[in-house]
């Protein structure tokens, strides 16, 4: 005969733990490595840095490439960020979703001024 103590324990929540966590892992290592290679770039580059060699360094097609993709990482590994932040600690459910709602408009217009930029270069 099988004795079981305590209650049965209701698990709640939204299950999203392995996802954030390797999103955030994946998104964490992209920026890590665009990083690295734009401080190479600075590195190599000889004499004064201007405007002209700044805008070297991002004019061919895949520094552009890259860098749209790290902007897109950089969006999303902040809103995982902070919505996990928001569902631990801010309880009320109205404030939740108007802190969620600002937050993205926030991310989205930051993503795309720095898309903006980017292809101005």
């Amino acid at each position: 005969m099988a004795v079981n103590y305590g209650s049965k324990r209701l698990v709640v929540g939204a299950h999203y733990g392995l996802r954030d966590w390797l999103s955030q892992r994946f998104t964490g290592a992209l920026i890590a490595i665009f990083s690295l290679i734009v401080l190479v770039q600075v590195l190599v580059n000889k004499g004064p840095m201007g405007y002209d060699k700044w805008a070297g360094i991002f004019s061919s097609q895949w520094m552009k490439v890259l860098t749209f993709s790290v902007i897109v990482a950089l969006a999303w590994h902040a809103w995982v960020g902070i919505r996990n932040v928001f569902m631990d600690y801010v309880k009320p459910v109205g404030l939740k979703l108007v802190l969620d709602t600002l937050t993205l408009i926030w991310l989205v217009g930051c993503a795309g001024w720095a898309v903006q930029v980017l292809w101005r270069l």
